[in-house]
């Protein structure tokens, strides 16, 4: 459950290409684009990769591929998504961002999702809040129903930073929330992004209430 997101986990959040929509200021559509994000432990083992293909673009609206491998190569699970840009932000599906090893976990059952997206908009600066988000999961089998709820709180811009990811040097902003998790009991942790301009998402990194790193996942692999 600590990996509850490859975030904001892992993706979702990249979407590259050569040509700026004219909606987004950080996160271009074109059609081909591919990029690859991996998820290490704390100890920096790799755990999983998600490879993400931009496989249609229509308007101001983009369908994502995502094809999840655990840290063998073995597939875990492939689904298509959409994310859409109107009036400068960026909304995207929340299950986009749910982590492989969750997924893997309840392959069996059947598995619906509800809840809001999470929103990026264009005019980033440090000290600006964001919105928050929050998702439920519903899983069923055999008559019996669990439901896992997250909420994203407290999203802020903390600061600018240039990170070095294996895909390249980045320019970034940071972002900074709380992801809380209830299934039975409840939980939290915090997250960490760096967001580049025309990339989206480079790295993000998850830590327990005490502040102690629990993983990261980082911008692998692109092609524009």
């Amino acid at each position: 459950m600590k990996f509850i997101f490859s975030t904001l986990l892992a993706f979702a959040f990249i979407i590259t290409g050569h040509t700026q929509n004219t909606c987004s200021k950080y996160y271009p559509f074109e059609e081909g684009t591919t990029f690859q994000i991996t998820g290490y432990d704390k100890k920096g083992k790799k755990e999983s990769v998600i490879d993400y293909s931009i496989t249609d673009v229509t308007g101001n609206t983009a369908t994502f591929n995502t094809k999840i491998s655990d840290k063998k190569g073995k597939e875990i699970n492939t689904s298509d998504y959409k994310i859409t840009c109107k009036d400068g932000i960026i909304s995207i599906d929340f299950k986009s961002l749910m982590n492989p090893e969750l997924l893997k976990q309840y392959k069996d059952m059947e598995v619906e999702f509800e809840g809001t997206n999470i929103e990026l908009p264009n005019n980033l600066d440090i000290g600006k809040t964001l919105k928050d988000a929050n998702m439920i999961m519903t899983m069923k089998m055999g008559g019996m129903n669990m439901k896992l709820h997250v909420n994203l709180l407290d999203r802020s811009i903390e600061g600018k930073e240039s990170i070095t990811t294996p895909a390249g040097s980045f320019d970034c902003y940071i972002i900074t929330y709380t992801t809380e998790m209830k299934m039975g009991m409840k939980s939290s942790f915090k997250n960490k992004e760096w967001i580049a301009e025309g990339i989206g998402m480079v790295k993000s990194e998850n830590y327990n209430k005490n502040g102690k790193l629990l993983g990261y996942s980082e911008l692998t692999k692109i092609s524009k």
